[in-house]
């Protein structure tokens, strides 16, 4: 899958601006503030439906305008040609699909999107909710039936929650089996998912990370020496007292470990940035490798972090990669040396206006 054609319309700077991308590799320079980030913020939009800038998405329409669009053809590895635009203004979002009206997760499964930026570190070394999302975005591209689950668990979840708040007891059993049925699936999905992206992520890492006897760790959220319901039965009175749920998927995370310790808190912050790089390629790698419906990576502004030898790792692994990349920088230079580099397109951005 790639992005053939690209087309903005008032989108922070960007008035607007038609590309049509390498199925390779693009990279975009320019200033700070000159737009280069907002013309991945807009295949963001395009595949996610939000932005990964701004919470409101109010705040990327451009001053004095109403609406923003993002619309894309994109080319399938089966030959098909799919259509997809989005467009939001004061009534909301629309999004279509093959010019019918579709949602948010239709979006998503047509393009996925992978983003990598220079906060993406906390992807180990933040809180787990970072973590969470990292497996669920995995796991939502191979199980179809999990995004129902997850809903269907977190929808339990909340009206279970409502009633240990209000200390209401007597249909907590009822809400438990459901919990329990929904977050089963929930928790195999995700574990099952792990078990497949690990041996890929150690194999990465020994590309670009020397760290040995690696491991990846999953915690499910409850003590895997009981089943989930005996764990909600045991937890009830301190439910109770506090008002929440503690055990269940909502709280599980994954450990990357060496040795038995964990990584975060032995590795330097360059370590960290390229053990993150390995877990995140690594998710494009298995869904290359088994879904074959390649991923749209984009890399804002990372390079700049990275020495001249570990750049040079990244183009050439992300070449080797069967996807299309999107990665910006301030300066061509930044991007190290290019003379191996084959399929790729160079785009400049200055003042909102893309060459």
């Amino acid at each position: 899958m790639s992005l053939q054609t690209l087309s903005i319309y008032f989108l922070r700077n960007i008035k607007k601006a038609t590309i049509k991308p390498s199925p390779g590799i693009n990279l975009i320079t320019g200033e700070n503030g000159s737009g280069k980030s907002s013309l991945l913020e807009a295949i963001f939009i395009l595949g996610r439906a939000r932005s990964f800038r701004a919470n409101n998405i109010k705040q990327v329409i451009q001053f004095e305008q109403t609406e923003l669009i993002v619309s894309g053809q994109l080319q399938q590895h089966n030959g098909h040609t799919d259509y997809l635009g989005i467009q939001f203004n004061q009534k909301g979002c629309e999004i279509r699909v093959n010019k019918e009206n579709s949602s948010k997760s239709d979006l998503a499964y047509a393009l996925p999107i992978l983003l990598i930026h220079p906060k993406s570190y906390l992807l180990l070394d933040g809180g787990p909710q970072i973590r969470r999302e990292f497996i669920d975005w995995g796991v939502f591209n191979f199980h179809e039936d999990f995004l129902i689950c997850w809903r269907n668990f977190k929808k339990v979840l909340q009206q279970r929650n409502a009633l240990l708040k209000t200390k209401q007891i007597a249909q907590i059993n009822v809400w438990n089996t459901e919990l329990v049925q929904y977050g089963t699936i929930v928790s195999k999905s995700r574990k099952e998912y792990i078990k497949r992206l690990e041996p890929i992520f150690l194999d990465i890492c020994k590309y670009f990370v020397g760290f040995k006897k690696l491991q990846l760790k999953y915690i499910s959220g409850w003590d895997e020496s009981e089943s989930f319901n005996q764990a909600l039965e045991n937890d009830l009175q301190k439910d109770l007292r506090y008002g929440f749920t503690h055990s269940g998927p909502h709280r599980c995370d994954i450990h990357v470990l060496t040795e038995g310790r964990l990584v975060k808190n032995i590795a330097s912050r360059g370590q960290l940035k390229l053990l993150m790089l390995s877990l995140k390629l690594a998710q494009v790698k298995l869904i290359n490798n088994e879904n074959k419906n390649s991923v749209c990576v984009l890399i804002d502004d990372l390079t700049a972090e990275l020495d001249l030898l570990n750049k040079a790792k990244l183009i050439h692994y992300l070449s080797e990669l069967d996807c299309q990349v999107f990665m910006s920088t301030t300066e061509l230079s930044n991007f190290g040396d290019l003379s191996e580099l084959e399929n790729y397109k160079m785009f400049h951005v200055e003042h909102g206006e893309i060459k």
